[in-house]
């Protein structure tokens, strides 16, 4: 983080401290930055165009060298990204979202330049792809695939997933101050809090797991964890990964198909298709911060929408 220009980290800290952005998603920001900059020297002829990438000091980037950037650099950047680094058309939105971002920073809250170059950087079109899900009989087989020496705490997991659409950072996370009754606190994206309600089989789940848990020698820093692995600290999301996999295989499915984030959608494809859920509803489910991500949901299920053509009252020849 050294070799960041200072213009880029104070934008860096208020995405992080004001916005609540998670650093995973700073760290996405800081490399496309890093690369757009780097990119600049050379645009600039200020480093030779054999420059090796990795090697350019953009340091010394300064508020002047801001300010002289305008629309054709960004373009001609995303041009580069697509054409050099072969970045697909998800790349390239998420690096223009980036800059779309940070410049917005440095004319409305930084104050360092007068114009906002890319007030009118347009993101390259994405066709909406429909969301990959396991049929309410794979997720039962899924389900009674579990078995082995941790066989509770897997069930618990798997559970979790394909009831209440947890992303994978968010059931890591969970301590057990956190679940109290039919609830359960999640810290999702940005860091923000929200409720998830728990059905009876997700209940059942995690007392059948907690009363196994509770005999195992947790370590003091990982005390408070939910999911303890076998090293008696709380799971990584690599070992959950390990545990989903090794039971889509056990259940005769397609392991390169199928992921824990392939279980999120499995539950928001269940909720929808049975359960006559609400879409607001299904987006504060989810913890998505604008209805068009759930909006995938609603694409999803052709038999509903054959129903709704058959009920149709002049469905019938008259």
């Amino acid at each position: 983080m050294s070799n960041i220009p200072f213009v880029v980290k104070d934008y860096l800290d208020y995405m992080e401290t004001i916005r609540g952005k998670s650093k995973k998603t700073t760290q996405g920001y800081a490399y496309d930055l890093t690369l757009f900059f780097k990119y600049m020297k050379i645009r600039r002829n200020l480093v030779s165009k054999e420059s090796n990438m990795e090697e350019i000091d953009i340091s010394d980037i300064d508020e002047y060298f801001v300010k002289t950037i305008g629309l054709n650099d960004l373009y001609s950047f995303i041009s580069y990204v697509a054409n050099e680094r072969n970045n697909l058309n998800y790349a390239r939105a998420r690096k223009v979202a980036c800059l779309r971002s940070f410049f917005k920073y440095l004319h409305t809250k930084a104050k360092i330049i007068d114009n906002n170059p890319a007030i009118e950087l347009e993101p390259p079109k994405i066709n909406s792809r429909q969301p990959i899900y396991l049929s309410l009989d794979e997720s039962k087989a899924l389900l009674n695939a579990v078995d082995g020496k941790y066989k509770e705490r897997d069930y618990a997991i798997l559970m979790l997933f394909l009831n209440c659409g947890l992303r994978l950072s968010e059931l890591v996370n969970i301590d057990l101050d956190k679940i109290n009754g039919d609830t359960l606190r999640v810290i999702g994206k940005g860091n923000k809090e929200r409720t998830v309600y728990l059905n009876d089989a997700c209940i059942n789940a995690l007392n059948d797991y907690l009363r196994v848990r509770y005999t195992e020698e947790v370590k003091e820093k990982d005390k408070k964890a939910l999911f303890i692995s076998r090293n008696k600290e709380r799971i990584s999301p690599r070992m959950v990964q390990e545990i989903v996999k090794k039971a889509i295989k056990k259940a005769g499915l397609d392991e390169n198909k199928y992921s824990t984030h392939k279980l999120r959608h499995t539950a928001a494809t269940l909720m929808y298709k049975y359960g006559n859920v609400d879409i607001r509803a299904l987006q504060q489910i989810l913890g998505h911060e604008s209805v068009a991500t759930t909006q995938i949901y609603t694409h999803i299920d052709d038999e509903r929408l054959r129903q709704a053509m058959r009920s149709n009252p002049l469905s019938k020849e008259f």
